[in-house]
């Protein structure tokens, strides 16, 4: 028997839910055979049975269940258009609206993703098997960019402790080193700097091995009960929820685990103001903003005007404080 006990910051479909319809959510998960409490849990099935494939490949099907308001905490999850339509994923421009209108004609399939470096049992898993070669959970996080804005997002996934421990890591690796997808054709932003914001690409991001390994710390594949699309990091992305955003990188290739301290790609164009850590604090400024507090993307305007205070660790301190009691938080930012 699974037990799962809740961490007071953590999100779940019954937190985000009505009662009446999170109940039928549950008839529902148990008659595909399902079982779980606050995420999907596959028990004897595979990703497959819940998520079964069609002409086009998506692995997901939308069920017919509204995602509602967060009950306890008074929180609204973000509409699914807005989190499908507001995006930073500057392969695909860096306007907002660029990733959803300039992202819907890429391929993902196939798709490898490689699992290299310090591991005794590097890896390899093509597209159908980054559905099938773990049990998928539905996670409800919190989202805080660094430009101040935050959403409430209900992810498909697996932990990536999982993964890595898949790979048998050694005795050297201190590091998780992650790659986006590098080709020009397919991402305009590559081709063209003024489109992709200057960077140099294929976009780099980097956790220690402590934070990779612990339990929130997800490989996201879907969404809203469906595949991930294009603009939001299809096939796979990372998800660190108590880090500012563009942590968790997308559409990721290549994961390797490293003895030193990777160069990553915000802190290289601009290491004043993007650290290493990149944990959300607002007791540590933005050098050109504030990082006290946040707009949270509601259902009304593209911006709602409810102006929220930003927590520590974006609300995740219970679980992930200890990573760093020995870290001057102002100095590692």
């Amino acid at each position: 028997m699974l037990i799962k006990h809740k961490k007071s910051s953590h999100l779940t479909e019954n937190d985000v839910t009505d009662e009446a319809i999170y109940h039928q959510r549950r008839t529902v998960i148990k008659q595909l055979g399902f079982l779980g409490m606050g995420s999907l849990l596959a028990s004897k099935a595979s990703a497959f049975d819940l998520f079964p494939s069609i002409e086009d490949k998506e692995r997901f099907v939308q069920r017919p269940l509204e995602y509602t308001k967060d009950t306890t905490n008074k929180e609204d999850l973000t509409p699914e258009a807005k989190v499908t339509s507001h995006n930073n994923f500057y392969e695909f421009g860096a306007q907002k609206h660029q990733p959803a209108e300039l992202a819907q004609g890429f391929k993902v399939d196939p798709w490898q993703l490689t699992i290299t470096g310090e591991v005794d049992a590097p890896l390899t898993l093509g597209y159908d098997e980054l559905y099938s070669s773990f049990s998928l959970e539905e996670r409800i996080y919190r989202l805080r960019c660094v430009e101040a804005w935050s959403m409430v997002v209900p992810w498909l996934g697996f932990p990536l402790a999982s993964l890595i421990a898949k790979a048998k890591p050694n005795s050297k690796a201190k590091y998780v080193v992650f790659k986006t997808l590098y080709d020009p054709k397919q991402m305009p932003g590559q081709r063209n700097r003024r489109i992709g914001g200057g960077i140099d690409y294929p976009y780099v991001e980097g956790l220690t091995i402590a934070e990779a390994m612990n339990p929130l710390t997800l490989m996201s594949v879907g969404v809203y009960g469906k595949t991930l699309p294009p603009q939001n990091g299809a096939p796979i992305r990372l998800v660190v929820p108590w880090k500012y955003g563009f942590k968790s990188i997308k559409s990721v290739v290549s994961i390797e685990l490293t003895e030193k301290q990777p160069k990553t790609t915000w802190n290289i164009l601009a290491p004043h103001e993007y650290g290493f850590y990149a944990n959300v604090n607002p007791n540590v400024d933005h050098p050109r903003w504030s990082q006290a507090r946040e707009r949270r993307i509601t259902g009304g305007g593209l911006f709602s005007q409810k102006r929220i205070d930003t927590q520590l660790f974006n609300g995740y301190g219970e679980e992930v404080a200890d990573l760093y009691t020995q870290l001057n938080l102002k100095k590692y930012y």
